[in-house]
């Protein structure tokens, strides 16, 4: 971590060589996040680490079945980091084996430039005290698009884009069933940067029989965005409305094929303020170029109506430790071919503790 700033790797190769990098090069990290988690597990499921190991022992097959390049990542990532795979299956697997327990936040937005470009963006809400195992990083695969991403230390998938334009959010949504035999959220975020299209995203997902546990993923390409309200029970596709929105928080707003109690009662206001935050702009007259990644940290992502549980979250210090989020960075992908890149602050945006505003690819 230097200068309060998330590490930066570059991992490139085979599988095997890719999560061996990840694993030697982020081991300290590694250890952190499942010290960290071991904890969690333990407040909010009352599950010891080595109980958390036995469910993730279950994805395991499926992994190896499903997605064996990169379950070959995972096993790379452990030798790296001298631990058991299971100890990186169960990271890869912490949402589905929290069964929706852990308080994940976010807010995520897709805003279409013109028919070409779509800017993708999300605050990233969740316990500051994995702030300092984040990592940016990219990805060069033979024969697949290169990836940029922020993930967790030892997790192979999550919020980025590529280089043909795709683009992923995520949003964590607490309902009922969870199916080991489908694939874990984490997994699925990375087959969707390894996709070449919104379409060949959905696809893969669809052929290898949907994910485990209740999330919705925001997905974009340079021309289409869909919100993928995904279950293992059905799935519902959000579609960018006629001013070429898609907005997003922690509870499903079409999927209706599960069992969502109330959780984060922030959720649903969180969803109206922002909307009411862009129909704001888009009746001053913003539109195309004036989509700017300032602009809607301004006057988007810094909003704290309704704090703690806002756009711009903050601890609530009546929670245990393990459930309080907080917004630990703020990413904005402009997904156009001929300007291809994000920004990324670390921290709470208006707090003044976050830090300056980094470039991906870097």
């Amino acid at each position: 971590m230097a200068d309060g700033g998330p590490i930066q790797l570059r991992l490139r190769g085979s599988p095997q060589e890719i999560g061996l990098e990840h694993g030697r090069a982020l081991r300290d990290q590694i250890r952190s996040q499942i010290s960290i988690y071991e904890e969690m597990f333990e407040y909010t499921s009352k599950l010891s680490w080595q109980a958390v190991r036995e469910v993730a022992k279950e994805f395991q097959p499926v992994l190896q079945k499903l997605t064996p390049h990169l379950f070959a990542e995972m096993e790379g990532i452990a030798e790296g980091a001298e631990l058991d795979v299971l100890d990186i299956v169960a990271l890869n697997c912490r949402s589905e084996i929290a069964l929706g327990k852990f308080s994940d936040g976010c807010t995520t937005l897709c805003w279409k430039k013109s028919d070409n470009a779509r800017v993708l963006s999300q605050n990233w809400d969740w316990t500051a005290r994995v702030k300092k195992n984040l990592a940016m990083v990219s990805i060069e695969q033979p024969g697949k698009p290169t990836i940029y991403m922020i993930t967790e230390a030892g997790i192979v998938g999550k919020i980025g884009f590529n280089s043909a334009t795709v683009g992923t959010c995520l949003n964590a949504i607490r309902a009922n069933p969870m199916i080991s035999s489908k694939l874990p959220i984490h997994v699925a975020l990375r087959l969707c940067l390894e996709s070449t299209s919104v379409a060949n995203a959905v696809n893969t997902l669809e052929t290898l029989g949907g994910v485990a546990s209740a999330q919705h993923i925001l997905v974009a390409d340079s021309t289409t965005a869909l919100g993928l309200e995904l279950s293992p029970v059905g799935d519902k596709h959000i579609p960018e409305d006629a001013s070429g929105l898609i907005g997003h928080t922690n509870h499903f707003i079409e999927n209706r094929f599960v069992e969502e109690p109330p959780w984060l009662s922030g959720s649903p206001i969180r969803l109206k303020r922002l909307g009411q935050l862009t129909s704001e702009l888009i009746a001053s007259g913003v539109k195309g170029d004036a989509i700017t990644p300032s602009l809607l940290r301004e006057r988007i992502f810094s909003d704290t109506f309704n704090a703690p549980q806002a756009i711009c979250c903050r601890e609530d210090e009546s929670r245990h430790i393990s459930t309080r989020s907080s917004s630990l960075f703020n990413i904005i992908m402009n997904l156009d071919p001929q300007n291809l890149g994000a920004e990324v602050v670390w921290g709470r945006l208006g707090s003044g503790e976050e830090g300056p505003v980094l470039k991906m690819p870097w």
